[in-house]
């Protein structure tokens, strides 16, 4: 796996990723990243922590190298590493690097997914030294102004090998993200989907019906994603039924009788 496989580089964008604030994130985001502050952000799949970070990197002008960890993501993979090519070895930085190196948010997503080693690389950048020392190329950057570090996690996957250690996790200013309430909901789905008002309240209904159930049946509870995929299905002439099966009851389990259980509830609300 190369270096670049692993991160996806995203220039500022013409226009901003449209984000609706739920309280006062943004003004906090805006604040840490002017004080060089690294930000921690956790809530549930779905909840738009990704979209947050998005729209932030385009509100302030900076590049945004996102990073989805994984089991086998290494220090290494992130700071980068020694490759081989006709012309000989050479170093390519990691997105970690980069960021540091030519400024820009570096977003770690579900950072507890990473390597234990993956999380020490960033106590030097997440305190007041803000530097990235590089031991197989003897360099130590220095982080500009406009390195910001960012990192995400879903804290109910956390359990006593998945969680982010006290020492790593009191070096951020942290936001907890949560779903919208349901009127903010409905506006969000509606302007995402293009669906009308009474169609997606009755799809955010219908998310707030099976998240009262979610610690029961589900593994997690559906995210506001799943509910804009659908009404982006029924807003291009999907049966509403058949939209929420396919993006919403299918991705929630695998259980033949707990997705039977969910179509009752989807009956029960786009029945008719």
């Amino acid at each position: 796996m190369t270096v670049t496989s692993i991160a996806r580089a995203v220039r500022v964008p013409s226009l901003i990723p449209r984000y609706t604030p739920t309280g006062d994130e943004i003004e906090v985001f805006e604040l840490a990243h002017q004080n060089r502050l690294p930000v921690l952000i956790k809530g549930p799949t779905g909840c738009g922590k990704t979209r947050f970070v998005e729209h932030m990197a385009a509100r302030l002008g900076l590049a945004l190298y996102t990073v989805s960890c994984h089991d086998d993501l290494s220090a290494s993979d992130l700071v980068g590493r020694h490759l081989i090519d006709a012309s000989g070895t050479y170093w390519s930085d990691g997105p970690l690097t980069q960021a540091v190196r030519h400024g820009g948010i570096c977003y770690l997503d579900e950072v507890v997914e990473a390597r234990k080693d993956t999380t020490v690389v960033l106590h030097a950048l997440s305190d007041d030294r803000r530097i990235l020392p590089i031991d197989r190329t003897g360099e130590q950057l220095e982080a500009p102004p406009g390195f910001m570090l960012v990192v995400s996690y879903n804290p109910g996957y956390q359990h006593l090998l998945k969680g982010l250690k006290p020492s790593t996790r009191q070096r951020f200013v942290s936001l907890a993200f949560g779903f919208p309430e349901a009127g903010l909901e409905g506006e969000i789905v509606a302007g995402e989907a293009g669906v009308d008002q009474a169609t997606a309240k009755r799809l955010v209904t219908l998310a707030n019906a099976l998240r009262s159930t979610a610690d029961h049946d589900l593994e997690e509870a559906p995210g506001t994603r799943l509910i804009v995929d659908a009404a982006k299905l029924i807003a291009a002439g999907c049966d509403p039924r058949v939209a929420c099966r396919a993006a919403i009851v299918e991705c929630l389990s695998d259980d033949p009788e707990i997705t039977r259980a969910l179509m009752v509830v989807v009956l029960a609300i786009f029945g008719d």
